[in-house]
């Protein structure tokens, strides 16, 4: 039936067929295999891959990606203070912003050696999801809870912050022309804004769950969402009118994007592992992929030569693993395959040429593959357990501290940019007054000291019971003993005496609770 999948929902395959190849072996293979008829626009753009892979492989010398010349030095962009969701390259790959659950955005330098922070950009009150860099190259959008931001890139100073959404937003989109943004969030709404304007659009409403992805047609003209309902649907961007469901999936869609080109075609990846291209004027589908047993997360678009990337995870003996799989857009061939041990992947982008894919995950930085030419053998620094994974501590207030407080703090005086401020010598503190640190009105306002007695309301009451207006995310401990526990733990880890050992916690993967 056109516009829906009839496959068995529950079928995956249960092995992947792993493209482990040389760049020659690469290049060979491209020119023996031409694309599957899919239209001129296809196959033009299929001879443009074929073309630019193989001129790499028959030229040793020729240009490497700017992003990573030489294959050589440490390019992962490092600074932000907790897990990565979103990456955003402009077109010339010499920039990049990123959007962490440290509340913050951060503008990258990427031609610098190793690349350089620019600017940080942190009045969120939420973590941030979704990142877009506007067309003229001097202005940026982040979402932050359920606000979107418009930056001045150059100054770093907040333009207009557009209210309306009621939870957090998990993406961001751009019209052709620069003109509008649409912003899809949990509270099952997509909203339009005017950036000229700097005025409230048309806010899109039907989806029965939360909207988790969100494009522009080529022509601006049609919005088009997808989300946890299992639905694509489509919407007038001038006046908001529901046109029609494209295409129902029947499980729920994590990511979503326009294919480039003139055509409407859709990419997108769901919770039950499986990846789809769809016709948007239709609802007909174009292309299955090969079915993963692990939900699909993000995706990624490299028009020249025409390369798509889509990412996720797999659970796999036990362990959750991440991927990301490279396939050309003309034909929707297998390039290549990677594996990250260390956990899913929500986000990434192509570097120049599609050499290179800048992805980011639990870590608290943004990692660099290098897609082409493929590395024969492939290493991922960083410490096992992460900070706020628990390592078969034995302590009850430990045990409490990763899983509660340590994505979001550390406990030393160094503790860098987290989500929260440092613990270190927190008790006796006046609550809001650490210097460097974002606080929010609430926190600075509050007449407050830091003792036994106020971490026990804060965590008895809940953050946003005992604060209200905070940025501290619900930590509620219902169990009395736990709380006591953990205060136990926190007055002897975030004195200054246990600075040394507390550092080492960090460094090992157990460290510090978010706004204090």
């Amino acid at each position: 039936m056109p516009g829906r999948d009839n496959a068995n929902p529950g079928r995956f395959w249960s092995q992947r067929v792993l493209m482990r190849v040389s760049i020659c072996a690469l290049g060979a293979l491209l020119l023996l295999s031409r694309p599957l008829w899919r239209g001129a626009e296809f196959e033009a753009r299929a001879e443009e891959s074929d073309a630019a892979v193989t001129a790499s492989a028959a030229k040793p010398d020729a240009p490497k990606d700017a992003s990573a010349p030489g294959g050589q030095g440490d390019l992962s962009l490092r600074g932000h203070g907790g897990p990565v969701h979103s990456i955003k390259l402009n077109s010339a790959k010499t920039r990049a912003l990123t959007g962490s659950f440290d509340y913050s955005m951060m503008l990258w330098d990427l031609s610098a050696r190793p690349p350089k922070q620019i600017r940080r950009f942190d009045k969120h009150d939420g973590w941030v999801k979704a990142v877009a860099l506007h067309r003229d190259g001097r202005r940026a959008l982040s979402a932050g809870g359920g606000d979107v931001w418009l930056w001045d890139l150059a100054t770093g100073e907040a333009l207009y912050r557009f209210k309306g959404h009621k939870a957090e937003i998990s993406a961001l989109a751009l019209s052709p022309d620069g003109k509008w943004a649409a912003s899809a969030s949990s509270d099952r709404t997509v909203r339009l804004w005017n950036l000229e304007t700097r005025r409230a659009g048309p806010v899109l409403k039907g989806h029965k769950g939360p909207v988790n992805a969100v494009a522009f047609s080529a022509d601006g003209k049609t919005v088009f969402t997808a989300g946890y309902d299992g639905t694509i649907r489509s919407w007038a961007s001038a006046g908001g009118a529901f046109k029609r469901i494209l295409y129902r999936h029947g499980f729920g869609i994590n990511a979503m994007a326009r294919l480039p080109g003139k055509k409407d075609l859709l990419v997108f990846g769901a919770l039950d592992g499986r990846a789809l291209v769809i016709d948007a004027r239709t609802g007909e589908r174009v292309h299955r992929f090969k079915a993963l047993q692990g939900p699909f997360l993000a995706i990624a678009l490299q028009e020249k030569p025409g390369l798509l990337a889509l990412s996720g995870f797999e659970k796999k003996g036990g362990d959750i693993v991440g991927f990301i799989h490279v396939f050309r857009l003309g034909d929707w061939a297998p390039i290549e395959e990677y594996e990250n041990p260390r956990g899913p992947i929500w986000a990434m982008d192509f570097g120049a040429i599609g050499a290179t894919i800048y992805y980011g995950g639990k870590d608290d930085r943004v990692t660099v593959w290098q897609v082409s030419p493929r590395k024969e053998f492939e290493t991922i620094a960083g410490p096992m357990p992460r900070r706020f994974e628990v390592n078969g501590t034995a302590d009850q207030g430990e045990l409490q501290f990763v899983r509660k407080c340590s994505l979001c703090h550390t406990l030393t005086s160094d503790g860098g940019n987290r989500a929260g401020p440092t613990l270190y010598r927190l008790f006796g503190r006046r609550a809001g007054t650490l210097p460097g640190y974002p606080y929010s009105d609430t926190l600075k306002n509050a007449d407050i000291i830091w003792s036994a007695e106020t971490i026990e309301l804060l965590f008895g009451l809940g953050p946003s019971h005992y604060l209200p207006g905070t940025k501290m995310p619900l930590q509620k401990i219902s169990d009395p003993k736990k709380r006591e526990a953990l205060i136990a733990y926190l007055k002897t880890a975030s004195d200054a005496k246990s600075e040394d050992s507390s550092r080492k916690s960090d460094e090992t993967g157990k460290d510090s609770s978010k706004e204090q």
